[in-house]
């Protein structure tokens, strides 16, 4: 390791760049011993010289083998954590990567369902003893691997998508508070839902009311749950095929007060707001504009101008929800970006509050890319 990767490492960051990794040996996928220049023990890591993130650090205590006691172990933990977090629902993410210390897995439930991401050859080596821990500890009816996400091309994974363990349907329903929708668990994003967003789902139920436009609704999550108490809803998407889900998620919960709008999303904001429409509450949740630092020029502006039409669409003492999953695009540049929207539309706007991802996807202090999503309630003034 360079003193810049040690240094690193000691300030509790498991990852090592290729560039800070002086000598090496072994194969993508092995478990290797991290060492200084000086040849002190730094941690054992999950090496691939094939990726720019040539290793990511899983165990900090020497002499601990990384085996199948170990995944169990930390699965454990991370179901000992997500215990106590109280969730209303039965879908979850029951280990986040990183920051439950199993760099490159993502595990998450849904009802009798384990499905798995894996973006790390030393884990895609090890999904038995995965499978293994998995099965012990939660007995699911079935395991899926969603292989299928564009990032494994970068750690030398092929693209698939498998059952590992039992049985694992096309789709399932779940629950999240008083709301149930279809998850497509072979098919859908991510590993079937965007599960980080259930709490701010969740508070949307809370402050929606009246007249509310739902914008990249994808199956119409924050729709259904503004639908249990707002007069009416539209949930805009481009996809034609996530506005059909939506449609079967308001018939599964005895909707009727949803409508469906497929339109670039641009477009309408700006149609709507030039033609003086007005909104008792909006809701952005776009897609990640800004995947690399040398998107976020294009993203900033892209977030400020959904945000500035969306604000001149809001009646006084409207909620805007507004949100970025963009990790690059920092909080701090979120703020920026509301405040020069607000000022380029006019509109003065409350802070009710900044919320986060769920609880079950943990920020990690000493990892700041486990810190993601930013999720602003604003509330027009008169």
């Amino acid at each position: 390791m360079s003193g810049r990767g040690a240094a690193r490492l000691r300030a509790g960051h498991p990852w090592v760049y290729r560039s800070d990794v002086l000598r090496a040996g072994g194969e993508a996928g092995d478990v290797v011993r991290v060492e200084d220049r000086r040849g002190r023990f730094l941690g054992y890591a999950f090496y691939n010289p094939r990726s720019e993130i040539t290793l990511r650090v899983a165990e900090r205590r020497e002499g601990v083998k990384i085996g199948g006691e170990w995944f169990y172990g930390r699965l454990r933990a991370a179901l000992e954590y997500r215990a106590g977090l109280g969730m209303d629902g039965d879908a979850c993410r029951l280990l986040h990567a990183e920051a439950d210390g199993v760099p490159g897995l993502v595990a998450d439930r849904y009802g009798d369902y384990v499905v798995l991401q894996v973006g790390s050859a030393a884990v895609e080596r090890r999904l038995e003893m995965v499978s293994d821990a998995l099965e012990e500890l939660l007995s699911p009816a079935g395991v899926l691997l969603r292989g299928d996400a564009g990032s494994r091309r970068r750690e030398g994974l092929r693209r698939t998508v498998a059952v590992l363990r039992g049985r694992v349907p096309e789709t399932v329903v779940v629950r999240e508070g008083p709301v149930r929708y279809r998850v497509a668990l072979w098919r859908g994003q991510k590993t079937g839902a965007f599960l980080d967003q259930r709490e701010n789902r969740l508070a949307a139920g809370r402050y929606a009311r009246g007249r509310v436009l739902d914008v990249f609704s994808y199956t119409g999550g924050f729709a259904l749950h503004a639908a249990r108490r707002a007069e009416h809803v539209e949930a805009v998407d481009s996809s034609g095929a996530a506005l059909e889900a939506a449609r079967e998620n308001a018939r599964l919960n005895r909707l009727s007060n949803l409508s469906f709008t497929e339109a670039n999303v641009f477009d309408l904001l700006r149609a709507r707001s030039d033609a003086g429409e007005v909104y008792d509450a909006v809701i952005l949740d776009p897609p990640a504009f800004a995947r690399t630092r040398r998107d976020l020029p294009r993203a900033s502006r892209a977030y400020k101008e959904i945000n500035l039409r969306a604000m001149k669409l809001l009646a006084p003492g409207g909620i805007l929800i507004t949100c970025s999953c963009s990790y690059h695009f920092s909080r701090e540049a979120m703020e920026e970006m509301l405040r020069s929207a607000a000022a380029d539309a006019g509109r003065s706007l409350r802070v009710r509050e900044w919320r986060g991802q769920a609880p079950d996807h943990p920020e990690v202090l000493n990892i700041p890319e486990t810190r993601y999503l930013k999720c602003a309630v604003l509330e027009r003034l008169a």
